[in-house]
């Protein structure tokens, strides 16, 4: 089988590199690809959201699978395009993707099927989420509504914390049109947890579970950012937290989404904080996370493309997925001023040296090909630095020990991945 894996981070990366392992691929491009991806699949220089040239591609290439990366090209209809076209698109069409498109939305989703969630407000207004904020007092969370890159979320501790929030976000358009309207809700206090399930309209089946570690700084300090580091699995993430979890927020959300006309098939990523009164969402994401792919396609024993057809086909029967006993752990490399504006185009050394560390895996998030086969990097995140090994100790061990390969003044990384489980 010919496959598009659309997309050009980390997670695409991790996508390719495991589907390139597949005896049943015939050819595989990404569009657009960066320099790691090109070691293993054919780039394709589509933007991510080009969605008519995308399809036109898959087309005339005889595809028999786009696998959709990130959310936007999913928000703005890539899989709706592709069943236009009679092409197995692995990702929702548009009106499920609005389940990340729009926090709002999930909240909708959320509420009328039933799944624990913190209670919340939606405000157009920005007076008028400054009078709840200050009724409701601090801590509390702010969201921007749409689509942000995972950054238009504060958790203020203080009242004026998060009215200066309102303002960056409904005043000074801090993330554009996303930002305009905001979700104010309660805050949750637990370990969080991601959680994935592969999904065919209307059956589910549980993959596995990550640590995500979103502060910028070590300890979990500092602004959000897109994800530093992760591990897999989880510890706190039991069995029957599983098993609780399919239960009372996969499956209800997924009938409801099929009563609304819109069935989801793709990957349901499910952000969970673990309360004391339970787990409870925090958020939908409808595509793999990034960094929690690349730890998740470490663990993955089986082979990933018959499963990704299975979901965009709609028939989950017969699939099942073996996960590797032992955990993996990864860290995020990203260039200086992260989260804020990055330093681009500096020069990254070491990367093979970096990659012949045993257990290793160097994943590309953010670079771009320089002059006389440099990589540059070329983003926010910009690598990620993954192991797999007997115990998560070993496994971090490991991963830092190809980090101190790499030959990269300007990038950084937290140097506590995986602390909540090491302690």
């Amino acid at each position: 089988m010919k496959v598009l894996v659309v997309g050009s981070g980390g997670r695409e990366h991790a996508l390719c590199w495991k589907l390139a392992q597949s005896p049943l691929l015939a050819k595989l491009w990404c569009a657009p690809g960066n320099p790691g991806i090109a070691a293993v699949a054919e780039c394709v220089p589509l933007a991510a959201t080009a969605i008519p040239a995308l399809v036109a591609f898959a087309r005339d290439n005889g595809v028999g699978l786009v696998v959709a990366g990130p959310e936007a090209p999913l928000t703005l209809g890539l899989a709706d395009a592709c069943e236009a076209a009679g092409i197995p698109c692995f990702g929702p069409v548009a009106a499920a993707a609005r389940l990340e498109g729009s926090k709002d939305f999930f909240k909708q989703v959320a509420n009328a099927a039933g799944a624990p969630t913190a209670r919340h407000a939606t405000f157009d207004d920005a007076a008028a989420a400054r009078a709840h904020i200050r009724a409701q007092g601090a801590p509390i969370v702010v969201k921007a509504d749409g689509l942000a890159a995972g950054k238009g979320v504060v958790v203020a501790t203080t009242v004026a914390e998060a009215e200066d929030a309102i303002t960056e976000m409904m005043e000074r358009g801090a993330h554009g049109e996303a930002g305009r309207r905001v979700v104010v809700e309660e805050f949750l206090d637990g370990e969080e947890v991601s959680f994935f399930a592969l999904c065919d309209g209307a059956r589910a089946i549980a993959l596995a579970a990550a640590q995500d570690h979103k502060r910028v700084g070590e300890g979990d300090t500092g602004p959000n950012t897109g994800g530093m580091g992760a591990y897999s699995p989880a510890p706190a993430f039991t069995p029957a937290l599983e098993a609780q979890v399919m239960q009372t927020c996969i499956q209800p959300v997924l009938a409801e989404l099929e009563r609304r006309g819109a069935p989801f098939r793709g990957v349901l990523f499910a952000g969970l904080m673990l309360t004391a009164e339970g787990p409870k969402l925090l958020e939908f994401n409808v595509r793999f996370g990034d960094p929690e792919c690349q730890a998740l396609m470490l663990r993955l024993e089986s082979d990933l493309l018959p499963a990704l057809l299975a979901a965009a086909r709609g028939d989950l029967s017969g699939i099942s997925l073996d996960w590797s006993a032992e955990p993996s752990l990864l860290v995020v490399m990203a260039a200086a001023g992260y989260p804020g504006p990055p330093r681009a185009g500096t020069r990254i050394g070491g990367l093979a040296a970096a990659a012949a560390v045993p257990g290793v895996q160097v994943f590309h998030a953010g670079t771009r090909a320089g002059e006389d086969g440099a990589v540059l990097a070329a983003g926010g995140r910009v690598l990620g630095i993954g192991a797999r090994a007997p115990t998560l100790r070993a496994a971090r061990d490991v991963a830092y020990a190809a980090v101190d390969a790499l030959d990269w003044p300007d990038g950084f990384c937290r140097r506590d991945i995986g602390w909540r489980a090491l302690g």
